[in-house]
């Protein structure tokens, strides 16, 4: 399954908005409203969850200066990524899409497509008003 949000523009460099997405505790400031607990577990490694779903841990897994991070599960039962990529528009300004790759079942899928679908879109919007 692959779900992407929307573009984004941010009045910020793709470097500002890769050291911002670089640092995990940033994260926090993207989270929906829904979020009912976060915590910073290692230096390249957070624990999420958002009410009614499980605790979700993310882990970096690439960054590649200053156009893409790419944060993966970190065990659980379920295995996807999300890629953040950054593409400079000018000096200052930067645009930016959120990418979720996962590979699940057919009927977990029809599940979590909607709330993944929101939940990326969230995190994407958030992203001009916390840098």
């Amino acid at each position: 399954m692959n779900l992407e949000s929307p573009k984004i523009n941010v009045s910020k460099s793709p470097q500002e908005v890769f050291d911002f997405l670089s640092d995990v505790k940033n994260f926090e400031t993207l989270m929906p409203e829904n979020i009912s607990k976060f915590e910073v577990l290692e230096s390249d490694k957070f624990l999420f969850a958002l009410k009614g779903m499980p605790e979700i841990i993310l882990k970096k897994k690439e960054a590649i200066a200053p156009n893409k991070i790419t944060l993966g599960a970190a065990g659980g039962k379920l295995d996807f990524s999300l890629i953040a990529n950054i593409d400079g528009v000018s000096e200052t300004s930067s645009e930016v899409q959120l990418k979720f790759s996962g590979e699940f079942n057919p009927m977990m899928a029809m599940m979590i497509k909607g709330p993944i679908s929101k939940f990326i879109e969230t995190l994407a919007t958030s992203i001009p008003n916390a840098i």
